[in-house]
């Protein structure tokens, strides 16, 4: 005859644990008058042939046809209840689970339009917590019929679960925010934290558990994130070269505001229309027309034009806003004798083609 267990406890901590099923393997033999034993920062629950018999919480309960009536339908009368019947105890740790790990395996791409090209790639980490709020529940959907349960085992399962609501939380904020997305996104870690943690809470409830805290720790872009873009289909290969020739460009104009930098004034002029002309060819690409035929009397005139537009004098202030760049820095490169300039009086007056020229010399 198999044992019966007169008092069922487990007394462990559990502090990765979260279920403990009695007996580990197969079904226990119980009886009325059982004695369980559940500690402070426990349930128990009774299943019966996957049925929820009953739960139990913390203290020292006897079984009865009281607070298990469906004993009755288990065993009869026979024997003045002493009648043995199988069951499976859970024994489910209910205290907090803090300073749960997670962070962005993949990173995140954000639709940031009007910033740079149009997407955003952003890595992130930190903490979260969370209790098992319905023992019953969480055991019927997620355990099933394993003897241990630990922390490691769902980990998975609520780490996709916040970095998926985590990242459309970030998609609506790129929205709302705009332009200001990617500045305030520091500044802004605790909102979209609290944002992500009621986001993920209605998934945490439906398996019986409460999302007790989620803390953004770390967020920022992502190192390689054309490359990201590329792989994903997001940006084509010619838009991660422009990105790379425009970092380049904003790397020279950061050097010509250093006061240091030798080289700085005509690295800061370069760099300044340097973008103008990488953004114009960017614009340009796949939009190449055909072989031109012999030009018409009209284009012949269009072209004449363009001609005396090129021979157009421009002052200083004019040259500046063509080359993107300070006044002084202009009058520098003309004092310099780096820039094609004709002084009239006190100032100097430039031609399109000698702004060009100095760009392309």
């Amino acid at each position: 005859m198999a044992r019966i267990f007169d008092v069922v406890e487990y007394p462990d901590e559990m502090r990765n644990e979260l279920v403990h099923k009695f007996p580990e393997t197969g079904s226990g033999d119980f009886r009325v008058g059982t004695q369980v034993i559940v500690r402070e920062s426990q349930a128990a629950v009774f299943f019966r042939d996957g049925q929820a018999l009953d739960t139990f919480q913390a203290g020292r309960h006897t079984i009865t046809t009281a607070n298990i009536p469906y004993i009755v339908d288990l065993i009869g009368k026979a024997f003045n209840d002493r009648t043995p019947f199988t069951a499976e105890v859970y024994f489910v740790s209910i205290r907090e689970f803090p300073d749960q790990k997670w962070g962005t395996a993949d990173p995140i791409p954000v639709q940031t339009p009007g910033v740079g090209v149009g997407w955003s790639v952003l890595t992130g980490f930190g903490t979260y917590g969370f209790n098992i709020s319905n023992p019953q529940q969480f055991v019927s959907q997620i355990v099933g019929q394993q003897g241990r349960f630990s922390t490691a085992d769902i980990q998975e399962r609520l780490r996709s679960v916040l970095i998926s609501k985590f990242a459309d939380l970030l998609g609506e904020q790129a929205v709302a925010l705009s332009a200001n997305f990617m500045a305030r996104l520091s500044s802004l870690r605790d909102e979209f934290a609290a944002g992500a943690r009621a986001k993920a809470q209605d998934d945490f409830k439906a398996i019986g558990l409460t999302l007790k805290n989620f803390y953004i720790q770390g967020l920022s872009p992502a190192q390689n994130a054309m490359e990201i873009l590329r792989d994903r289909g997001l940006i084509s290969a010619e838009g991660v070269g422009l990105y790379t020739q425009l970092q380049a460009a904003d790397a020279m104009r950061d050097a010509a505001n250093n006061p240091s930098g030798g080289a700085g004034l005509t690295a800061g002029i370069g760099a300044g229309m340097g973008i103008g002309n990488l953004m114009g060819q960017a614009l340009q690409g796949g939009m190449q027309q055909p072989a031109q035929q012999p030009a018409q009397p009209a284009q012949a005139a269009g072209a004449g034009a363009a001609a005396g537009a090129a021979s157009q004098r421009m002052s200083v202030a004019e040259a500046a806003e063509y080359l993107k760049v300070a006044e002084e820095d202009v009058v520098a490169a003309v004092n310099e004798g780096q820039l094609k300039a004709k002084k009239i009086g006190k100032s100097f007056n430039f031609t399109k083609k000698d702004l060009d020229d100095f760009l392309n010399a």
